[in-house]
C-alpha cells in the first residue's frame, strides 16, 4: 500500500511537469503564430488548450482522492496542497497563450504585430519560453535554488514591456489606436504569464523547503 501511495504522488508531480511542457509549447507556438501570421499553428494552440485543461482536471482528481483516502501529513500533505497551486498557476499560463493565439487570428490574413514592435513581442517570447521550460526542469528536479532564480527573468518581461509601452506612446507611432491596444493586451499577456510562471517558482520553494515566500 505504501509503494502504490508513493507511485501515485510521483504521478502528481509527473503531471505538474508535463503541465508546465504543455504552456511552454502553446505560448511558443502563439508567438510564432502571432509573428508569422500562421492560422494552423494559432488554431493547433487553440485545440491543445483543451490538453492542458485535462490535465489539470487529472492533478485536481489525483490530489482529491489521495487527500480523502490516505489523509496525507507533513512533506505529503505540502506537496498534494502546493500541487494544486501550481496546477492551477500552470493553467493559466496556457490560457494565456490562447489570448495571445486569438489575437493572431482575429488580424489574419494580416500580420498582428507592427514592424516596429515585433523585436520587443519576439523577446518577451523568447524569455517567457525560457521561463516556462525551467519551471517544468525544478518541477523534476525539486530544486528551490533555480525555481527562486525565476523572479529576475520576471524582471526582464517586465522591462520589455516598458519598452512595448515607450514605442507605442511614441511620437513615431503611425498604426493607430486599434494596434495601440492589441499591443498593450499582447504585452500584458506575456507579462502575465511570467507572473504566473514565479508564482509555480514560489510554490516550488515551498514545497522544498517548507518556507512561504511573498508572492508577487
Amino acid at each position: 500500500m505504501r509503494y502504490e501511495y508513493q507511485v501515485d504522488l510521483l504521478e502528481v508531480s509527473l503531471l505538474l511537469v508535463a503541465m508546465a511542457e504543455q504552456a511552454r509549447t502553446a505560448m511558443r507556438d502563439a508567438s510564432t503564430a502571432l509573428l508569422t501570421a500562421d492560422r494552423e499553428i494559432a488554431d493547433g494552440v487553440l485545440h491543445k488548450d483543451a490538453e492542458t485543461d485535462a490535465t489539470h482536471r487529472l492533478v485536481e482528481e489525483k490530489v482529491c482522492e489521495l487527500l480523502a483516502r490516505q489523509a496525507p501529513v507533513a512533506a505529503d500533505l505540502r506537496l498534494l496542497i502546493t500541487a494544486l497551486h501550481i496546477a492551477g498557476d500552470l493553467a493559466r499560463m496556457g490560457d494565456l497563450a490562447e489570448h495571445v493565439a486569438k489575437t493572431a487570428l482575429r488580424r489574419m490574413p494580416a500580420v498582428a504585430v507592427p514592424e516596429e514592435l515585433a523585436p520587443v513581442i519576439r523577446d518577451m517570447a523568447s524569455v517567457c519560453d525560457r521561463m516556462a521550460e525551467k519551471i517544468g526542469q525544478v518541477l523534476a528536479a525539486s530544486d528551490a535554488k533555480g525555481a527562486a532564480q525565476l523572479e529576475r527573468d520576471d524582471d526582464a518581461v517586465d522591462e520589455l514591456q516598458r519598452q512595448l509601452f515607450a514605442l507605442m506612446l511614441g511620437a513615431a507611432w503611425r498604426h493607430g489606436v486599434e494596434q495601440a491596444v492589441d499591443g498593450a493586451l499582447l504585452g500584458r499577456f506575456y507579462e502575465r504569464f511570467a507572473d504566473h510562471a514565479v508564482k509555480a517558482g514560489q510554490h516550488v520553494v515551498y514545497l522544498v523547503t517548507g518556507y512561504q515566500a511573498p508572492m508577487s
